[in-house]
């Protein structure tokens, strides 16, 4: 048994920026502060760690009560903002093609909050392909949503998976550092911010411009 644990920012969809202005319509809702990002850091991060890191940014107290005010707000705008993004190519094929197969399962490994990601993927038709993963609601840093992810991975295969057969897909270096904190195999794709020459560096086990063809990565389960 294979597992593919997809980021969904920049691997599976584009989201035309819908993240960012969700957050910046959830700022204004909620706080009536603009939205400052300057030298914020988005790409491959939990969005806990984005919203803590919000709250600070625009001298706004980080108590639960403002964290689940500026999430909510979040997630309340989010669907408005996403009719700009797409489907990444060959990302609905294989995600047809692995639906068919029973030697692979296939689950999430994003930073998202777990109803940010029912949302983004339900928008564009998606979400039927996930029945597990880690999630970006508890955590700061994306390698302990990779733990919870391997937790998942195991609770539903009881236990019987070998680590280095979970394939951790991503667009982004720290997805790569995630897929090696939990011992799996690392798939970039130079779908998302970073250049392929960027992802190259994070030494991944299989990169790719975009999954159109997705053969090297069918091959290694025939081997």
């Amino acid at each position: 048994m294979h597992v593919c644990l997809f980021d969904i920012d920049g691997t599976l969809i584009a989201s035309g920026g819908a993240g960012k202005a969700a957050l910046e319509a959830g700022l204004a809702e909620e706080f009536g502060v603009p939205l400052q990002l300057d030298k914020l850091q988005l790409s491959g991060r939990t969005d806990r760690s984005i919203l803590v890191d919000l709250l600070r940014h625009h001298a706004l107290d980080d108590t639960p009560e403002h964290y689940a005010r500026l999430r909510d707000a979040y997630l309340r705008s989010l669907p408005r903002f996403l009719h700009a993004g797409r489907i990444l190519p060959g990302i609905a094929a294989l995600l047809s093609h692995l639906e068919e197969r029973d030697d692979v399962a296939v689950g999430l490994l994003t930073g998202n909050v777990r109803a940010g990601a029912a949302v983004k993927l339900g928008f564009f038709g998606l979400a039927e392909h996930f029945a597990f993963g880690g999630y970006g609601d508890l955590h700061l840093d994306r390698d302990d949503v990779a733990r919870e992810a391997l937790g998942e991975v195991r609770n539903r295969l009881n236990g019987s998976i070998r680590e280095e057969n979970i394939w951790v897909i991503g667009d982004t270096p720290l997805d790569v550092r995630c897929a090696r904190a939990i011992g799996a195999r690392a798939v970039a794709v130079a779908t998302g911010w970073h250049s392929a020459e960027e992802l190259a560096a994070s030494h991944p086990d299989l990169l790719f411009e975009d999954l159109s063809d997705p053969a090297p990565l069918l091959a290694e389960w025939e081997s």
